[in-house]
């Protein structure tokens, strides 16, 4: 707040006090005027009240302000507590302050609350998500010893059902404050090379031909997030595409954005906007039923906290194009004088 307009609220504050020494003056001057009285006294004592009060009034001012400005550092700062706030120089004040901490004792209550059942649901789910991957395997062992043509449908619907709980597990950490990021300088074309050979059997399945054009190309990243980000791009690829091409490469390499385009269904002009908030499926989604609105959600989320970006453009009937810019801010290390991001 500006100091003209915090005086103003002064004024405001001490309009009362204002108001009440301006009609005592008045009065005083009506009964000096009825009874005849020489005002000249009136006058001095009104300029040496007026003189006082000035002097009063900065002082009142300046602490005025003062706790308007600790407050506002309240206001801004993450944490604070009833018992930061200034003195109370009122009982109304002493009242006010009461309410404050009675409410913020609640709030701390419920939050702790909150977080407590927060943890118990991710430690559940994770848990769950751990244990569900035991007889995945068991299952997968035993139709890969079958070796017949439903065992290899089976394989398929059990390849989607492990993306479900990657996802649950990868949502988890996602959210979680303490994320395991370890970022370092990896080849481009080694980590889609691991997602491709993961969805093999999809593209022989689904006979969509992939055009795979070699990327040469080191980007500053964290491998196991980056594979799942491009999985799961590619998972949407394939689901969306019932026949044609889906073709990977780099579009740009000083900017190093990797292109994953496919012929498939595309994406109604509508729901673009929105394909990035969490739960949104838009009209591909409900015709599909299976979506979830979570996986690029999750691809926005993880590729924001490693400074890398994602768009995308497409067209229904056209197919669509998601472009994941792998480029990251430069920055210094004052210490050993290492550049990160970018090329050393």
């Amino acid at each position: 707040m500006s100091r003209g307009r915090l005086f103003l609220s002064y004024l405001k504050a001490r309009r009362g006090g204002l108001l009440a020494c301006t009609a005592l003056f008045l009065v005083f001057a009506a009964l000096f005027y009825l009874y005849d009285l020489p005002l000249e006294p009136l006058w001095y004592a009104g300029v040496l009240c007026l003189w006082m009060g000035g002097i009063w009034s900065v002082v009142d001012f300046r602490a005025f302000r003062r706790r308007h400005k600790l407050l506002h550092a309240l206001k801004q700062s993450f944490v604070y507590g009833a018992s930061e706030l200034p003195p109370a120089q009122s009982v109304l004040e002493e009242d006010y302050q009461e309410l404050v901490r009675l409410l913020s004792e609640d709030k701390r209550q419920l939050a702790s609350a909150a977080e407590e059942t927060r943890r118990d649901l991710v430690e559940y789910y994770t848990l769950w998500a751990h244990q569900i991957k035991t007889p995945m395997a068991a299952m997968r062992l035993v139709l890969q010893v079958r070796d017949d043509e439903d065992s290899r449908e089976l394989l398929m619907e059990l390849f989607k059902i492990e993306q479900y709980a990657d996802m649950v597990l990868q949502y988890l950490r996602v959210e979680s404050p303490s994320t395991d990021f370890v970022l370092k300088r990896y080849g481009l074309d080694a980590i889609v090379r691991q997602v491709v050979h993961r969805y093999a059997r999809l593209f022989i399945h689904q006979q969509v031909r992939l055009d795979f054009q070699k990327l040469d190309c080191e980007v500053l990243t964290d491998e196991k997030w980056l594979v799942f980000v491009i999985g799961q791009v590619l998972s949407n690829a394939l689901k969306y595409t019932k026949e044609g091409t889906i073709s990977i490469y780099l579009e740009d390499r000083k900017k190093k954005i990797l292109v994953i385009e496919d012929t498939g269904m595309g994406i109604a002009a509508d729901d673009l906007p929105r394909v990035f908030e969490q739960g949104f499926t838009g009209y591909m989604g409900r015709m599909e039923k299976s979506a979830t609105g979570i996986g690029l959600y999750l691809c926005k989320r993880i590729l924001d906290k490693l400074s890398h970006t994602i768009s995308i453009e497409s067209e229904m009937g056209q197919g669509t194009q998601v472009r994941i810019g792998l480029d990251t801010i430069e920055f210094f290390d004052p210490y050993e004088d290492v550049r990160l991001g970018g090329e050393v």
